[in-house]
């Protein structure tokens, strides 16, 4: 959420910054709520100030015996006018929080100006792609070609975009998030977490998935939004439930949506909470499934592993002073690229133009692998900080000894998604019989299998 401060200060300056990313800040919505809300508060001030007054006036007549009648029908006519001021003013305050939760956050000065990834810049490449001597398959055809990739099975249990994995397969997917998780722990200094995969709407909203990006989530209703439900051992022929029946009463939650990412439960740990200055940064990685209906192109994206609605990941998270926070997302996209140079697979680092960040985003970094069977980089990590935008939506903050609590920023990356490192892994490690090499870092992981080996 943006600082409302800076849209008091300067509303047409955050408007055009806004416009760079594409978003149309309404301005004139902003201003009518803004201008009602300074009549109503300053008209609440002035109608306490008057009975505060009038107040004290009835202490003097009283004490010189004096009627007070009216002057107490003064003060009660009064309060009836202050208490619906309060009344809209909450109101007013509302519409304004909810009006900031729909805005996206400001794109850092760095971030080049541009409407789509055609404008995003690339900052540096790692590695060669593989040159073959042989007709190259994509990971579709090399992973049911091993009998080990079933998108059919999975279309049976579920629906399309998911997958069923088998066997070695199955095995190096595994392998893949425990050496992700090594590395970053061990190497990199992350704290690992272990975190819920349904979350509530207000972990949602912390991380900027609400109200935004509701379409796009998987959400689970487990009851209706009150009361209770309440359980009998034993029920009378009429209903009634004798005394003699134990009874459980089991309290109805909330609507609950499964993770878009790590990045909700993880970012949350912090919500609400104040660390101590000296605490930070906090660095932590979690490895969990993710749910997503995701968007793709028909064909190239929603044929295989490129896009589903089931994904693993292992993400990163930090939490870190305001005046740290970009040289940790310099830190953190380079472990993220770690990952993929200790694979030996081939990548590019794009600084992504002002139109193609996410929604919370001030800057954001992604790596996109090489994959032979396409001829193309295609994205594996997205890194970003998101500055002061999550942590003020959750009030996630720290204090520097007896200093005023000040905002966290927070930043987040893949560190890797896992299923697409499988499938960089499956194209550019594949051999020309239809079986793929394992990466020597992922040997000791596959109980010394080097390779998946095709059907004989």
């Amino acid at each position: 959420m943006l600082d409302i401060q800076l849209l008091r200060k300067d509303a047409a300056l955050v408007a055009e910054r806004l416009a760079a990313r594409g978003f149309a800040f309404d301005t004139a919505r902003f201003d009518a709520l803004e201008a009602e809300r300074k009549t109503i508060q300053t008209r609440t001030q002035e109608a306490q100030s008057r009975r505060n007054a009038l107040s004290k006036q009835i202490g003097m007549l009283k004490g010189k015996g004096e009627d007070t009648a009216a002057v107490m029908a003064e003060v009660a006519g009064l309060g009836d006018e202050q208490k619906q001021l309060e009344t809209r003013l909450s109101e007013l305050q509302t519409a304004l929080g909810d009006f900031l939760m729909g805005v996206p956050n400001l794109p850092h000065e760095s971030v080049a100006v541009g409407k789509d990834e055609t404008a995003n810049v690339e900052v540096s490449r790692w590695g060669t792609p593989k040159a073959f001597d042989f007709p190259v398959r994509d990971h579709v055809d090399l992973g049911e070609g091993l009998g080990q990739l079933d998108f059919a099975a999975a279309v049976k249990i579920t629906g399309s975009r998911f997958s069923v994995m088998k066997g070695p397969l199955a095995r190096l997917h595994r392998a893949l998030a425990q050496f992700m998780l090594d590395v970053h722990t061990a190497e990199h200094g992350y704290t690992e977490v272990y975190v819920p995969y349904l979350v509530n709407a207000d972990s949602m909203r912390g991380t900027g998935q609400l109200p935004k990006f509701e379409e796009d989530l998987f959400a689970i209703r487990v009851s209706p939004l009150s009361g209770a439900d309440i359980y009998a051992s034993k029920v009378n022929p009429d209903g009634t439930i004798p005394d003699d029946a134990e009874i459980k009463v089991v309290q109805r939650r909330d609507q609950l949506y499964l993770i878009p990412t790590a990045e909700v439960p993880v970012t949350n740990l912090l919500r609400d909470e104040i660390v101590a200055a000296e605490a930070l940064p906090l660095k932590f990685v979690a490895h969990t499934p993710c749910f997503r209906s995701e968007a793709g192109s028909y064909g190239r994206d929603t044929r295989g592993m490129i896009r589903q609605h089931q994904f693993d990941k292992v993400e990163l998270v930090q939490m870190v002073r305001p005046e740290d926070s970009y040289a940790a997302l310099e830190s953190l996209t380079s472990h993220a690229e770690t990952i993929l140079q200790k694979l030996g697979l081939p990548y590019r680092k794009m600084a992504l133009c002002s139109g193609d960040m996410g929604f919370s985003a001030a800057k954001t970094y992604d790596l996109e692998v090489w994959l032979p069977a396409q001829n193309t980089y295609r994205e594996i990590s997205s890194c970003s900080n998101f500055e002061a935008f999550q942590a003020r939506r959750m009030q996630a903050r720290f204090r520097s000894g007896q200093g005023k609590p000040e905002l966290l920023h927070t930043l987040n990356g893949s560190g890797l998604a896992v299923g697409r490192t499988l499938v960089a892994i499956l194209e550019n490690y594949q051999r020309a019989d239809g079986g793929v090499e394992v990466p020597a870092v992922l040997v000791p992981y596959m109980g010394g299998a080097d390779a998946l080996e095709p059907p004989r």
